[in-house]
């Protein structure tokens, strides 16, 4: 079984040829000309979409982006400790980053539209899920490549992993002055470039590519030593941020608990809430009658019964009854009474339909089934209730008549009460026969 799992997921009969690989990174790491023009072009549009709160058109610019090359080419290189092609994957990665926030800034600061919406603030907040995204992206990229086999998967990593975004939100962050927003944006941009190359480095060498230079093997020491000093400083931090951010879950679930329980109060009814799990606060706008200190306190108090941890309870009034007076209040009673009124004659209106449908009912039975028993020749149908021992629903009340002539038999008038009883969808039906003879 195993033995099968492994040639299953066996990548030797599938890799590329080296010097193929090994070319088609190098082109990927260059970035003059037209990559570095699809860049700037890539750039403006992820822009607009952040700007104009679009998932499309951000999926868009990703997908035709080409910034991964020159990460690519970092990890390959600290692979096979080539520092030549490790020197000029970071000179040219500087340069797409470096035109990025240019161009970014530049658009974001002659918007007019200067409000952070949802899509901006995803990428001023990465945690430890950004690290597996960028991870295991960074891992399906480097399989692709070196594969015979490509596919579609390097589109797939750019959406997956998100270069674009956080360098346009950077951008944002500089052009509107917010260095929060900076700092945030690029450091998930940082942690998506690490490991993106981190994972270039852990197939190549798990497909072994060839050493292409010499190396000593303390400079090899070295290389390492740096690899896992930098994943360090990317990598625990992370792990804070998702702390964070699953205490900030946990806190937005507890208090719509708690909201929830507390929807009404004594005469009052929340009209609207607010939950900030950054500053633990839940805002509560009720609507009734005013609410006194001491009410306030017992709806804060209802917070401990919930896995809250030491919220703020913000209690506002939106709309009180307490303070109309006189003529107000009649008004609102004359208005009370007239929607009482038009609900009453809407149910009697629906009432006196119900009634009219009854009697075309029968008419439309009596053409379906004298057109198969012409023998029938009238229809009474009525709703009515048979009274028996113990109280039971309403009874479909069918009274056929059949001329003299043309008696039916059992069989048909059992097939006719079959019949009548599906029609109408009923199980408590009465089918009767008459003949005026």
């Amino acid at each position: 079984m195993l033995k099968r799992l492994g040639q299953l997921f066996n990548l030797d009969t599938e890799v590329e040829n080296f010097d193929n690989i090994h070319q088609e990174i190098l082109k990927g790491v260059s970035f003059r000309g037209t990559n570095l023009w699809i860049l700037f072009f890539a750039i403006i549009v992820a822009s607009v979409g952040l700007n104009m709160n679009s998932t499309a058109v951000i999926i868009g610019a990703m997908l035709i982006s080409p910034l991964m090359g020159p990460i690519n080419g970092m990890g390959y290189s600290i692979a096979t400790y080539d520092m030549e092609l490790f020197k000029k994957s970071i000179k040219n990665f500087s340069y797409a980053v470096g035109i990025s926030l240019l161009a970014s800034t530049a658009y974001f600061a002659i918007s007019p539209i200067s409000t952070a919406h949802s899509e901006l603030l995803a990428r001023t907040s990465p945690s430890i899920y950004d690290v597996l995204i960028a991870l295991f992206g960074g891992l399906a990229g480097i399989v692709a490549i070196s594969s015979k086999q490509k596919g579609n998967v390097i589109p797939g990593v750019a959406i997956a992993t998100a270069l674009m975004p956080p360098l346009c939100t950077a951008g944002y962050g500089l052009a509107s002055g917010q260095l929060d927003f900076f700092l945030g944006a690029f450091y998930l941009f940082t942690i998506n470039t690490v490991f993106i190359a981190i994972a270039s480095v852990l197939i190549s060498q798990i497909l072994k590519f060839p050493i292409r230079t010499v190396v000593d093997p303390s400079q090899k020491k070295r290389i390492n030593r740096w690899i896992s000093i930098v994943i360090a400083l990317v990598f625990i931090p992370s792990i804070y941020f998702g702390y964070l951010l699953v205490k900030k879950e946990q806190f937005v679930e507890e208090a719509n608990k708690y909201i929830t329980n507390v929807s009404t109060f004594e005469g009052n009814y929340l009209l609207s809430s607010e939950v900030n799990p950054s500053t633990k606060t839940i805002t509560l706008v009720y609507g009734g009658l005013s609410l006194s200190n001491e009410q306030k306190e017992q709806i804060s108090q209802k917070a401990t019964q919930f896995n809250l941890d030491e919220p703020a309870i913000q209690i506002k009034q939106g709309l009180s009854f307490a303070g109309m007076d006189a003529k107000n209040m009649e008004v609102m009673q004359l208005r009370e009474e007239l929607n009482n009124l038009d609900r009453a004659l809407r149910l009697k209106a629906n009432q006196v339909d119900s009634l009219v449908k009854v009697g075309y009912l029968g008419q439309a039975l009596l053409a379906e089934i004298s057109a198969i028993y012409p023998a029938v020749k009238g229809c009474t149908y009525a709703d009515t209730y048979r009274y028996t021992d113990s109280l039971s629903s309403p009874t479909a009340l069918v009274l056929f008549e059949t001329a003299p002539a043309q008696p039916l038999t059992i069989a048909d008038k059992q097939t006719i009460r079959k019949w009548v009883s599906s029609r109408l969808d009923r199980d408590s039906v009465m089918v009767t026969f008459t003949d005026h003879s």
